[in-house]
């Protein structure tokens, strides 16, 4: 079901920008009048997991966004003691449980005009607490695809 929310450019070129240049290392976007959905906030490349997550809470358990991480981690193959370095996007939709209906799922049915506009996202994660949004948790899915 769509929504009939748009993206904004600006949404595209920074997150291009993430992608091929590093510029930053989080955006979180939000839907504004129920109609486009804009930046509301661009983390700093050194920026943390966490200071990413800290935005997310201190928005209110009742507030829902989107927000693509440029997630870097280590990999070790099975079987040998090299560490290979990792850096995948992520793109993810914050609902907490108590955000109100409408709200959700309006984040829910728009997250596709998202998805159609930003190419190469490794995974699409929906969360709706701190432990499907945690650092370990999104960790685990990179790790469970990761070739041995």
């Amino acid at each position: 079901m769509a929504s009939g929310v748009s993206v904004k450019d600006e949404c595209v070129t920074i997150f291009e920008d993430v992608k091929k240049n590093k510029s930053y290392r989080f955006i979180i976007f939000k839907i504004i009048d129920e109609k486009v959905i804009d930046i509301e906030k661009l983390g700093d490349r050194d920026a943390t997991y966490d200071d990413y997550l800290s935005h997310l809470t201190s928005l209110g358990e009742n507030e829902c966004r989107y927000g693509c991480f440029d997630f870097e981690y280590v990999h070790q193959p099975e079987g040998t003691t090299d560490s290979i370095p990792k850096q995948k996007l992520i793109l993810m939709t914050w609902c907490p449980d108590t955000a109100k209906i409408k709200k959700k799922m309006l984040y829910s049915s728009s997250f596709d005009a998202l998805k159609r506009k930003f190419k190469g996202v490794s995974k699409y994660i929906q969360a709706t607490d701190m432990a499907e949004a945690s650092y370990d948790s999104i960790l685990e899915k990179f790790r469970a695809t990761d070739r041995a």
